[in-house]
């Protein structure tokens, strides 16, 4: 499912994180639109898409394999690919398949040393219980502002409908338990990662969910960035600055073919 597609040039597939839906990007796109043909998927699970089958592991890998599946039934067979957390890690597994032409991850998930493992209690099932009264909350600026700032640096930016769409969807998703285990029992390797896909990792320097990636843990040869202000869902933060990201990313691949 595109759940949007617009503007122009070459390709550029969006992925968001564990928990949120496509309208993380909104910020973003039209900034994007000009020099880009804009996509917007979601993860199987997550927003208006239906999970994957009871079978299938929502891996990253997996995940990453489902969107390159819509994507040719877009008649996109290799997009630029940008995401963030989980969808960050999501786009370096499509990278690696060679399903991308770059890729530019925003604070992605997986660079971890280890597996995290399982996370010591349950706050989205509290969240689940206390649903109805957490709706009514976040109708109040502060108390929605305080809910809103382990995603974002500058939480007053975000909208009150997509501050409750960030929230109440982070309570609702199906696909969140499945994605959750897998992400927390694996990691991202990067060793042999393919010359030909230019890869951005840029970090949001107040993200308060994870810690920057050690050298040894990003494919070789790609660069990494600092993102001045933001925290680990910056869209909000900093529309310009996150759109300017994605454009420079996605540009490498044209310099290393040397069109500019």
């Amino acid at each position: 499912m595109a759940l949007s597609e617009a503007g122009g040039g070459e390709p550029l597939l969006l992925i968001h994180g564990l928990g949120g839906s496509a309208g993380v990007w909104d910020p973003v796109l039209e900034l994007l639109a000009d020099e880009r043909q804009v996509i917007v998927l979601e993860i199987p699970g997550f927003g208006a898409a239906a999970p994957l089958p009871a079978e299938i592991e929502p891996t990253a890998a997996n995940i990453a394999a489902t969107l390159h599946e819509r994507c040719l039934e877009l008649g996109v067979e290799r997009p630029h690919v940008a995401g963030n957390s989980l969808g960050g890690w999501v786009g370096l597994e499509m990278g690696r398949a060679g399903w991308a032409a770059s890729v530019t991850a925003l604070s992605p998930a997986g660079l971890w040393r280890g597996p995290l493992g399982e996370r010591k209690g349950d706050t989205r099932r509290w969240g689940r219980r206390l649903r109805p009264l957490i709706s009514l909350a976040l109708w109040v600026p502060p108390i929605r502002r305080r809910m809103l700032a382990t995603f974002a640096a500058r939480p007053e930016r975000i909208p009150l409908a997509a501050g409750r769409e960030l929230v109440l969807g982070w309570i609702d998703a199906s696909g969140y338990d499945g994605a959750n285990r897998a992400m927390r029992s694996q990691i991202f390797d990067p060793s042999g990662y393919p010359d030909d896909v230019p890869v951005t990792i840029a970090w949001g320097e107040h993200d308060r969910l994870v810690g920057p990636p050690k050298p040894g843990r990003r494919p070789a040869g790609g660069r990494f960035l600092v993102l001045p202000g933001v925290g680990h869902t910056p869209m909000w933060d900093d529309p310009e600055l996150v759109a300017r990201t994605l454009l420079e990313g996605s540009a490498q691949h044209q310099t290393r073919l040397g069109r500019v």
